[in-house]
């Protein structure tokens, strides 16, 4: 598809946003069973089931604008998923190491997220997308506040995988 316009390319965007929730829905429960802290687990199952909302609100927006979001691949978050899942592979099961580098791979993709809601944010704006605005700043917040819960427990699992490392 050619994109030619600021509809468009707000369309081709959403496409986007769209396959990389669905992706995302799929790569968490893996996290789940990766993590060892109980609260970086439960960190990740919090934020499925944000994700399903943030795809239900994905989903009100192309109803509301008479368009489906399926048929794009979105490449970017494929490969920020694919980096993660090298976390889980190179890092010991049941280790804080592994939830630190957990942490640091959540956070890429939450950072990913953050910088897509922000450019749809202000095509829809541009476009007078008031209700479409809405929706999409609240997932943008829901990103912004997972990243920053994982800042915060990264504090205590960071240095609980230093303490693992000195006692080795």
């Amino acid at each position: 598809m050619s994109v030619t316009n600021i509809e468009e390319l707000l369309l081709s965007e959403l496409k986007d946003l769209y396959s990389a929730e669905k992706q995302i829905t799929k790569a968490l429960p893996k996290l789940v069973k990766a993590a060892t802290s109980p609260e970086l687990k439960d960190a990740f199952q919090s934020h499925l089931e944000e994700t399903e909302n943030q795809i239900g609100r994905l989903e009100q927006i192309a109803e509301q604008i008479g368009k489906k979001l399926t048929g794009k691949t979105c490449e970017g978050m494929k490969g920020v998923l694919e980096e993660g899942t090298e976390v889980v592979e190179e890092t010991e099961t049941g280790s804080s190491v592994r939830d630190a580098g957990l942490i640091t791979a959540a956070q890429r993709v939450e950072h990913y997220e953050m910088a897509g809601y922000g450019g749809v944010i202000a095509y829809a704006k541009l476009l007078g997308m008031n209700d479409a605005v809405e929706l999409l700043q609240e997932t943008l917040e829901e990103e912004k506040a997972a990243d920053q819960k994982l800042t915060k427990l990264s504090q205590s699992i960071n240095k609980q995988a230093q303490k693992e490392q000195q006692a080795a």
